[in-house]
């Protein structure tokens, strides 16, 4: 029987809400029809929703879409080079609790996030034998839930969990129609109560 753990990323692995802030300024120094700064609240804010939407919240009414593709592809390749270079912090004890659940399950990445940024994570933590496979939007141009649906299809799971913080990641996995595991030390939280962890090794205590 093969049993999968699938995990959101940003809030849920590590926490480069800082980092890409930073980065994200820096590349918003080069939009010359507007002077925008953003701090860590509205990258928080931010994460867990696809690009397309971080732009409508982020960038003036006044701007076209094409435009807002423009400049958030802009925000998005500079933070993947500054983030190979400079990185993010993992939450404490991630690669230890990751080993030990490596034995028992296989382990998965979904996250809402452009295609390239799944690679940055594990190129900078170089954590890439931990995972069998990833997915996100920006490669399948796909929903969340819909992403969870097809690892679980591609790589023929038999039962699986979700493990993310924020509502929209509670009600994809809903969509995909497996059970959740609020990250309780992330950016967010669901609308329902649910299961939860208050540190990543709590994981450890659950029967998956």
């Amino acid at each position: 029987m093969k049993k999968g753990i699938i995990f959101d990323l940003d809030g849920t692995l590590w926490d480069a809400s800082e980092a890409v802030t930073r980065s994200w300024n820096i590349a918003l120094r080069d939009i010359k029809e507007f002077n925008l700064q953003i701090d860590k609240r509205d990258m928080m804010r931010f994460m867990g929703n696809p690009l397309k939407k971080i732009g409508d919240m982020m960038l003036p009414t006044s701007v076209s879409d094409t435009r807002k593709d423009e400049i958030m592809k802009h925000c998005t390749d500079y933070q993947h080079k500054y983030l190979l270079e400079f990185g993010a912090p993992t939450f404490e004890n991630l690669v230890a609790t990751l080993k030990k659940l490596k034995k028992e399950y296989s382990l998965y990445i979904v996250s809402n996030c452009q295609s390239g940024y799944i690679e940055v994570f594990l190129e900078y933590t170089k954590l890439w034998n931990m995972f069998e496979d990833y997915e996100c939007p920006g490669r399948t141009g796909l929903s969340k839930g819909e992403n969870i649906k097809l690892i679980v299809e591609r790589n023929s799971l038999d039962s699986a969990i979700y493990v993310g913080d924020t509502d929209g990641d509670y009600r994809a996995t809903c969509f995909a129609g497996l059970p959740f595991i609020h990250a309780a030390y992330g950016y967010g939280k669901p609308h329902k109560q649910t299961a939860e962890i208050k540190r990543f090794d709590d994981l450890l205590k659950f029967e998956i």
